[in-house]
């Protein structure tokens, strides 16, 4: 299987690493200074007491011209735009997108540019981080990446793609319903995000302050309304793994999100929360915690912004 991934970073470097590792004929798509960082130094795991350095085979998008059966889709929302023209050369009848992003504008965005059959619905979850060096710092095991397709199908692609995945390491399940996996996904993610940077703190700073217990479940409230309102319902024990998260005294954890709005990066607000919030209004939900955290960082990328281009 001829697999493309499209983002060396933490989430598509280490899984495209992984599967590299294990004997798969894996290219990354990548940008001229990621190229040039990855053939100095090579594509560097580190952490959780090992680290191996793989010589990745690089293509960048002047010069991709063939098709492959696998694209891995892991860029930045604000980067879809131009992910999407760049690797439109490898995409032919056959290939398989499999986007790793959160949230949901992305999977319109693919089926509008590609058609949905082309298009597989994906859920990652790991925890690694792209260090100072451009290494891909590992902090937990978990390396999980469950797919399908949009329908709901178990077609024969899904079953050859999991056996790849999963003779790489990759937990690889296939839901019974993906967009399903990609909603609870979504739910957890804006609430560790909108906990963390509302209140600019760690989990355990915001729990341990007088009144903080009450914020994790109030936004989860909100975030699991809407899922319930568009035909996704989390069920109990769902809730209760995102609370153990957003829940926790003492606890050191942020999210990404949380990292880019305290370094002064941009944030991927509107792809999170502001498509998430602008279908709450069309459903008729009420999110008045997740508009708070919407504003919060929409100031903060106006700013991002103004300084990029000194205004």
């Amino acid at each position: 299987m001829r697999i493309l991934v499209v983002g060396a970073g933490a989430t598509g470097g280490y899984f495209g690493a992984l599967l590299a590792r294990a004997g798969e004929d894996v290219t990354f798509l990548v940008r001229p200074a990621r190229a040039a960082a990855l053939r100095e130094r090579g594509l560097r795991v580190v952490g959780r007491d090992e680290e191996w350095t793989l010589r990745p085979r690089l293509v960048t998008a002047d010069e991709l011209d063939r098709t492959y059966d696998l694209v891995l889709l892991s860029v930045k929302s604000t980067g879809l735009e131009r992910a999407m023209a760049d690797l439109a050369p490898a995409v032919g009848p056959e290939t398989a997108i499999v986007p790793l992003l959160n949230g949901f504008a992305h999977l319109d965005a693919l089926n509008a540019r590609f058609g949905p059959s082309a298009v597989l619905g994906g859920v990652a979850k790991v925890v690694t981080t792209l260090d100072d060096r451009g290494d891909i710092r590992r902090l937990a095991p978990l390396a999980h990446l469950a797919f399908g397709e949009q329908d709901g199908t178990v077609s024969a692609r899904v079953e050859r793609i999991r056996a790849v995945l999963e003779g790489a390491g990759i937990d690889a399940p296939v839901p019974g319903n993906v967009l399903t996996a990609m909603w609870h996904k979504w739910v957890f993610i804006t609430t560790f995000g909108a906990v963390t940077s509302l209140m600019r703190g760690t989990v355990g700073e915001v729990y341990d302050a007088p009144g903080g217990p009450a914020l994790g479940p109030a936004l989860l409230d909100e975030a699991a309304a809407v899922a319930g309102a568009a035909g996704h319902p989390v069920p109990e024990e769902e809730r209760a793994a995102t609370l153990a998260v957003v829940s926790a005294s003492g606890s050191p954890m942020v999210p990404s999100l949380y990292r880019d709005l305290t370094s002064g990066h941009p944030t991927e607000v509107e792809h999170l929360f502001g498509d998430l919030t602008t279908r709450a209004r069309t459903l008729g939900v009420p999110t008045p915690l997740l508009d708070l955290a919407t504003l919060h960082l929409r100031v903060h990328q106006r700013r991002v912004a103004a300084a990029a281009t000194g205004a």
